[in-house]
């Protein structure tokens, strides 16, 4: 399979892996404060035939990431889903399911041999957006999503994330971010 033919996407085919507890999380502790931990990831991308909507044809990666925070054996997040491009609108996509409840349909504009994209969702956008089970709606419900991809040469990559979030009875946004950087284990 022509791996070129994902567009800006086409390095992240194969199997990567954090080194070390290098990912930073900002997120809630169970008193719903802030907690600041490091963790360990591996994601998966792996090409799927083209997908057509009749004349529109995307090309497809289906992915995959388990995190796991320092100091515990059990994954703290996992989420699966469909990393996307559509070559004719210059669109890149990440639709993804956290088994919290919550999906997300975010994208961004990039050219083909882009190094950096970006992607993002709003809530109750008509195309690139998120939706949430009703307790996350209502207690932590998420507004924004976006994510930035930079590619630092063939075997490493890194992403920044930042989820915004608004708290049941505070009116300040939450700001939960995570980062990362990537390693090739495995075209």
């Amino acid at each position: 399979m022509d791996d070129e033919k994902f567009g800006p996407l086409s390095f992240l085919v194969g199997e990567w892996e954090s080194k070390g507890w290098t990912g930073e999380n900002k997120a809630l502790d169970p008193d719903r404060e802030e907690e600041n931990t490091k963790f360990r990831q591996i994601m998966s991308f792996t090409p799927i035939d083209d997908v057509e909507n009749h004349e529109q044809v995307l090309c497809v990666l289906r992915y995959s990431t388990t995190a796991w925070e320092e100091g515990d054996e059990n994954p703290f997040h996992e989420e699966v889903g469909y990393w996307i491009w559509d070559a004719e609108n210059k669109q890149v996509m990440k639709s993804f399911i956290v088994p919290r409840g919550i999906s997300v349909n975010a994208g961004g504009t990039s050219t083909e041999t882009a190094k950096s994209f970006k992607v993002q969702a709003k809530v109750g956008s008509d195309t690139y957006s998120v939706a949430s089970n009703l307790f996350l709606d209502r207690e932590f419900k998420t507004l924004q999503y976006d994510l930035e991809v930079t590619q630092l040469n063939e075997q490493t990559f890194r992403y920044s994330e930042d989820t915004q979030i608004k708290m049941k009875g505070r009116p300040e946004i939450f700001h939960h971010t995570e980062k990362n950087t990537m390693v090739k284990i495995h075209k």
